[in-house]
């Protein structure tokens, strides 16, 4: 998408195979904020990222009319904030229930996402003390964000207003058909509100534009696993 005008340039350096990188445009796009695309090939950065985030040199990185923003959730924030009459409000008003969901939000990036590294990078009695890791890893996200948000799981109950954990989980377990084909580890029985969640999420256009194509999805797990 190009820029929507000469006074508004905004650009997203990213790659498809990353979540967080999904989370920014699945972001943009609920917004309408139009944006130009920059792919980055990760094995061999370009000048252009590296001037932009030059402390942690990874992906991805939103640069508003040249004014560069890293980490996902801060750019989530900062999209949420600079475009806050545009679309959706990732983050609720009450200063109480956006720190809940900061918290919940950064258990996920700190907890449930890194619980799935060791589910790949093992095989055998190994992988499945990872996968019972994972799920009640997951579990914890469960009852946590049930507990401190009653009768409101799943958060997405159709429509366009996705919040921000909604956000955090399209874009991690949006994908959950495409790694069961490898890894068989989203299981409805272990953990029944997050992939009842996830599952209602993938019912949204939006998301559904946003997530790769299974096909794709695939081949780039079967490409990782077998490094």
């Amino acid at each position: 998408m190009e820029r929507s005008s000469d006074k508004e340039e905004v650009l997203l350096f990213g790659t498809w195979t990353s979540g967080y990188c999904i989370r920014i445009e699945l972001a943009l796009k609920l917004k309408g904020i139009p944006y130009k695309y920059m792919n980055e090939d990760l094995s061999k950065k370009s000048d252009l990222l590296l001037k932009y985030n030059p402390i942690h040199k990874k992906v991805p990185v939103l640069v508003h009319n040249g004014k560069p923003v890293a980490e996902s959730q801060i750019i989530l924030e900062y999209i949420d904030e600079t475009w806050n009459t545009q679309g959706p409000r990732f983050l609720p008003e009450d200063p109480y229930e956006r720190a809940k969901i900061r918290f919940w939000a950064n258990y996920f990036d700190q907890k449930v996402g890194p619980s799935m590294y060791p589910v790949m990078a093992t095989r055998g009695d190994e992988q499945v003390r990872a996968m019972e890791d994972f799920w009640g890893i997951c579990k914890v996200f469960e009852q946590g964000t049930k507990k401190d948000f009653p009768g409101k799981l799943p958060f997405y109950n159709g429509g366009d207003n996705l919040g921000f954990l909604d956000i955090l989980v399209a874009t991690s377990f949006g994908t959950y058909e495409a790694i069961n084909e490898v890894l068989h580890v989203f299981h409805e029985e272990k953990i029944p509100e997050l992939m009842s969640w996830a599952k209602a999420l993938k019912g949204n256009p939006i998301v559904i534009e946003a997530i790769p194509p299974k096909d794709k999805h695939i081949a780039a797990i079967r490409k990782y696993l077998n490094k």
